[in-house]
């Protein structure tokens, strides 16, 4: 085992990052004159961000300003799902934006499958939520990360315990 080299790809986010962005998001909006006498409420749950506003145009607008903030802040436009928008109580709407973390188990199979395919030399297997991937070449390793990093997938994949 001494000469094995391994690294992780799991698919997470920073929540403090999530929450500044969401913070900038809420002052921005108290400061802009098209949202003067207009409720938005931004709830952030463990893995879901509920918005609550007035009319569909509103919403959004706090979409575009969330997925700009979320950008300036280094966040993958990849971990929101958003939900679609509902009508609520009192001439309002809602909508729910589910967060993305961890792999899905079909996209972590898929996953796994294209290393072993295209790279014989490396070994991968599904921990949780995460894949190890492993073998005696750095070389190798660098390649299945330049590999993965040019796949266009529905979450965002980053590479952790490089050793």
């Amino acid at each position: 085992m001494a000469g094995e080299v391994s690294f992780d790809v799991v698919s997470d986010f920073d929540e403090q990052e999530l929450r500044n962005a969401l913070d900038q998001v809420r002052r921005e909006v108290q400061q802009r004159f098209d949202f003067k006498g207009i409720t938005v409420e931004l709830t952030q749950a463990k893995g879901e961000i509920t918005l609550l506003t007035d009319d569909e145009h509103r919403a959004a607008a706090i979409k575009d300003l969330i997925e700009s903030k979320a950008i300036r802040r280094g966040l993958s436009l990849k971990v929101f799902d958003w939900g679609a928008v509902e009508p609520s109580g009192g001439n309002k709407v809602r909508q729910t934006i589910t967060l993305r973390r961890g792999l899905p188990d079909d996209l972590a199979r898929k996953l796994t499958k294209m290393i072993r395919d295209e790279f014989p030399k490396v070994k991968s297997q599904i921990q949780g939520e995460a894949i190890r991937v492993s073998g005696k070449s750095k070389d190798e390793l660098q390649k299945v990360i330049v590999r993965l990093r040019g796949l266009d997938e529905a979450v965002p994949l980053q590479f952790e315990n490089y050793r």
